[in-house]
């Protein structure tokens, strides 16, 4: 019944209440079923599936939200755009409670063979800085985890910007975890964060995706040509049409993003 309803809700768009309250005792595996049911009927419709957003790595706002533990969604064709000169703009239409959240995005050039730093470098053919869109449909961003693992892990959209042959940084492991990041409405300063928020190291945050899809028997596994964005590394801002956005970061040869949001 849950997959029904969300079959039914996800072109609606309006608020609606927490499927947590409707089905008490709902599961994060429960809502990771009927999010599969909505994922098949989005390829039915001609989506493609294009990698994986993981959410919800960043301990620091854990509290803020009463979620204590990371999730995972899936990056569609119509929920990607690549940046050109490190710049995009987004469409806010349809994304309910936008929030900003300035990430690290993995393209994978085969499937990891396990979670450990070398067998996940060994499978990673470039990196990049990236942008996602998170919303909530759930009002006031009040949820628990389950409504979270239903409804796609809140992905909205995702911008990449330009994409750095591994072969390019040698060091990435090393540096990932003092990275920072600066992000910027309209050229003033609203957070900064470092990469040692998001599980010690975005490259942690993939190795946990990769063991929590090898939990989940009905999750295929991470494959050849799929990017996984990592989670944010500052907090999440709400965002709106007409706002400009940028970021600045530090610790690796990777450029920032500006990225405009229109109605």
């Amino acid at each position: 019944m849950l997959a029904e309803e969300l079959i039914a809700q996800s072109d609606a768009t309006g608020e609606i209440r927490p499927f947590t309250e409707t089905y008490p005792g709902l599961t994060p595996a429960a809502g990771y079923e009927a999010a599969a049911a909505l994922h098949r009927h989005r390829l039915g419709r001609g989506w493609k599936a294009l990698g994986r957003k993981i959410g919800f790595t960043n301990r620091t706002i854990w509290p803020r939200y009463g979620v204590y533990e990371p999730i995972w969604g899936t990056v569609y064709d119509r929920t990607l755009t690549l940046a050109k000169d490190h710049r995009a703009a987004v469409r806010l239409r349809g994304l309910l409670n936008p929030r900003i959240e300035p990430e690290i995005c993995f393209g994978l050039k085969r499937a990891p063979r396990g979670a450990g730093a070398e067998a996940l470098l060994d499978a990673i053919e470039w990196v990049a800085h990236s942008v996602e869109i998170v919303q909530s449909c759930f009002p006031s961003w009040k949820f628990q985890l389950a409504d979270c693992t239903a409804v796609n892990g809140l992905h909205g959209h995702l911008v990449v910007g330009k994409r750095v042959p591994l072969s390019e940084v040698p060091a990435l492991a090393q540096a990932l975890p003092s990275l920072q990041v600066e992000l910027m409405k309209d050229s003033v300063v609203v957070d900064r964060g470092v990469g040692a928020n998001v599980l010690d190291s975005p490259l942690l945050a993939l190795g946990h995706l990769v063991g929590v899809l090898a939990a989940q028997p009905a999750a295929a596994p991470l494959a050849a040509g799929e990017l996984v964005t990592t989670g944010t590394i500052t907090d999440a801002h709400p965002v709106r049409p007409g706002e400009t956005w940028s970021t600045r970061l530090l610790g690796l040869p990777l450029p920032g993003l500006t990225v405009r949001f229109e109605a």
